[in-house]
């Protein structure tokens, strides 16, 4: 593994855990963290490994950013969450964005499994889903009138956390890997 990697892997893994941090602490990751971590993963990029780099890793956080943006329309994530997913994509880099998506989406499973049990909202959670699954069906991106992640009511996921969870492993499997 190169001294690059490791500079790259280092800084985001430490934006992650400051925005899992901020997010259980206030629920939002504000725009300034999101937006100049993004900045400082493309810096980063372009220093250590020039324009082909920066370019990958524009790549990388187009493609995660987009995906999570189809959450967020639908009402499932907050827009800061989309914002920190394409920073970390942009630090991890293309090469490794597919499995960064697989690991936090099944961190972000494990941890909704977790809050449900904890909050004794099991049988409602998947009631929900199915509601959920069917308006969305009838409607689109719509997000649903009351089962949506503006509605306090609801159990609220930190997605951070799962964000930061999947980083994390991400970047553990990477070592091993190689």
């Amino acid at each position: 593994m190169t001294s690059h990697a490791v500079v790259l892997q280092g800084y985001t893994a430490m934006v992650a855990l400051c925005a899992a941090v901020m997010d259980v602490r206030t629920r939002r990751i504000p725009n300034w963290f999101t937006l100049s971590s993004l900045v400082g993963a493309f810096l980063l990029q372009v220093m250590l490994g020039g324009l082909h780099a920066l370019l990958l890793s524009f790549a990388a956080a187009a493609i995660a950013g987009s995906l999570f943006a189809v959450m967020f329309l639908a009402g499932g994530m907050g827009g800061g969450d989309v914002k920190l997913i394409a920073a970390i994509a942009a630090g991890i880099g293309l090469a490794d964005t597919g499995a960064l998506l697989m690991c936090t989406v099944l961190c972000g499973g494990a941890l909704a499994v977790c809050m449900m049990v904890r909050h004794g909202r099991v049988v409602e959670s998947f009631r929900n889903t199915g509601r959920i699954m069917l308006h969305h069906y009838e409607n689109g991106l719509e997000p649903h009138p009351e089962l949506n992640v503006r509605n306090r009511r609801n159990l609220r996921l930190p997605y951070a956390v799962a964000i930061t969870a999947g980083t994390l492993l991400t970047i553990s499997l990477e070592k091993v890997g190689k």
